[in-house]
């Protein structure tokens, strides 16, 4: 198979899946480090715990983690895994009458009662096309249509111009990618080593013309990577990515949805999937909640933020977008079963019922829960285009109906504190997201008591939620809009510019101009005003 230069361009430096980081690395624990002390813009937590925690009480708080599945027999978390006293486990029995039969660790929303779990979904967009396409695809402009019917019409043409947009670039990428690879894998080949180093790569004598150009590419790659290995992981996941673009995520004709047995269009449905929140793929969900929880005091693995923390598990994300009826039901079982924060660490471009999500989080916010959500990782201004789910609640026609008091939403920052402070992943906005925190090459708990570096705004919302956490823990009689007034009132504001993508080029600004607080949340400052505050 051959590929031109402009797609092996496009397999290298248009996907945004794979983010190849730089080959100098932040110090263990960058995220947890102080910028004085050690050097990084870390959020200060080893100092906190050093010089503010020392021998104080604290009482433990639950944060529920919404995402695609927690190993919840983890090394450095099985201690810290929330389990539901009033349920036993595997006696097919709804011991506390909750409607939810044998979750001890928590909810599986995207699962059977059989134990079958979905693993793929599409993405929003399509599925709203396809929910639309039979009434509007042979729409004329003579046709009659009501008011409603014309702006769901206008709402189709703009989705499905944008759902083929995404295909189009799908399959072209997943063909230039694998050609890429294919390439890669014969210069692998022919090296024949087990363990390739970028000398190797720097030595080696291309046989055709085809692998001359994978050659440059990853000669030019490997300039800001570490070693050779870790390139070609990022290589196989970026196949793998474009794979279940076109496969699942932007495939009409797949739709996983059957396999959960409820009736989808009943958005008030509740009792429906399985006591699994491990699932087919826990990775993600897994990572985020080792940033929270992971055991400080086991002596392996890593350190959470939140030393008194149990962490429930409610499993809604697919490889693929989840579902708002899913969320929101998520939502409400969190608050009812005792979780004083939620974080959420997913999120999309499209909404399809906005209203069954707003009423749960209301009722969050009702019951005192603080909800923490990740901006999203498009580089894009959710000023301009939003992210769901949002704190902003809505009408049937979109218009604005408030906000939620205690919603935090969080942008994410490397470890450089200079120009390229904020990851040039993250999503940003001056009214939609609140605060930025650590989010690049953060070391955290995988699946089988193993241990990975992540990037994304997933990996920073989880860092304000674990702080949310502490201060609860310590500070119990704060209400969870105090908490968030205190985490947005306690953050570092850096005084240089940092670089954004803006209308398509990179652009200085100041952190103000892109959040609601310009500042990087640090657990030090956040336990200071919270203790000066509580007298």
């Amino acid at each position: 198979m051959k590929f031109s230069r402009n797609l092996l361009f496009i397999a290298l430096f248009i996907f945004p899946y794979i983010c190849f980081s730089q080959s100098e690395r932040p110090k263990p624990n960058w995220q947890n480090l102080d910028l004085e002390q050690d050097g990084v813009p870390g959020m200060s937590t080893e100092k906190a715990y050093n010089e503010l925690l020392v021998n104080k009480e604290s009482t433990t708080t639950i944060v529920a983690v919404i995402d695609g599945g927690v190993d919840v027999h983890h090394e450095d978390l099985k201690a810290k895994v929330w389990e539901n006293e009033g349920e036993m486990v595997n006696d097919s029995t709804d011991n506390d009458e909750n409607g939810y039969i044998d979750d001890k660790y928590g909810w599986n929303f995207i699962g059977n009662k059989n134990g079958e779990n979905v693993e793929y979904d599409n993405l929003e967009v399509l599925r709203l096309v396809r929910e639309l396409h039979p009434k509007y695809v042979s729409v004329l402009p003579t046709t009659p249509l009501t008011e409603e019917e014309r702006r769901d019409f206008l709402a189709y043409q703009k989705m499905n111009t944008d759902y083929m947009s995404r295909l189009q670039i799908a399959q072209l990428t997943e063909r230039a990618i694998k050609a890429f690879k294919l390439h890669v894998d014969s210069i692998v080949k022919h090296i024949d080593k087990d363990t390739i180093t970028i000398t190797d790569i720097k030595a080696y004598k291309a046989t055709n013309k085809d692998e001359g150009r994978a050659l440059s590419m990853v000669n030019k790659s490997l300039r800001d990577k570490s070693d050779f290995n870790s390139f070609y992981e990022e290589l196989v996941a970026g196949v793998k990515y474009y794979e279940n673009q076109v496969n699942y995520h932007l495939n009409m004709d797949y739709d996983s949805r059957s396999i959960v047995g409820d009736t989808y269009s009943d958005s008030e449905e509740q009792f429906y999937g399985n006591a699994d929140v491990i699932g087919p793929d826990a990775k993600h969900g897994t990572h985020v909640a080792g940033i929270i929880a992971a055991d400080r005091n086991n002596g392996i693995g890593i350190k959470g933020v939140a030393d008194d923390v149990n962490v429930m598990v409610l499993r809604v994300v697919p490889n693929g977008d989840e579902r708002d009826k899913d969320v929101a039901n998520a939502i409400t079982y969190a608050v009812d079963m005792g979780a004083k924060i939620i974080n959420m660490s997913f999120g999309k471009a499209y909404v399809k019922d906005k209203q069954v999500v707003d009423k749960a989080v209301k009722y969050a916010m009702e019951q005192d829960v603080l909800l923490v959500h990740a901006a999203g990782n498009e580089g894009k201004d959710n000023d301009v285009s939003p992210n769901y789910p949002n704190k902003n609640y809505v009408d049937s026609l979109g218009i604005n109906m408030g906000i939620a008091s205690a919603w935090i939403e969080v942008g994410a920052t490397g470890w450089k504190y200079d120009a390229y402070l904020v990851a040039d992943f993250s999503n940003y906005g001056k009214r939609s997201v609140d605060v930025f925190a650590p989010g690049v090459d953060i070391s955290s708990t995988i699946p089988h008591s193993k241990y990975k570096e992540e990037q994304g705004t997933s990996m920073a919302a989880p860092m304000v939620s674990g702080l949310a956490a502490l201060i609860r823990s310590y500070y119990p009689n704060f209400k969870a809009s105090e908490v968030k007034k205190i985490i947005l009132d306690s953050v570092v504001k850096p005084t240089h510019s940092v670089r954004v993508m803006q209308n398509g080029s990179k652009r200085k600004v100041a952190l103000s101009d892109i959040s609601v607080t310009g500042g990087i949340v640090n657990v030090y400052n956040a336990l200071v005003l919270a203790e000066k505050l509580s007298d």
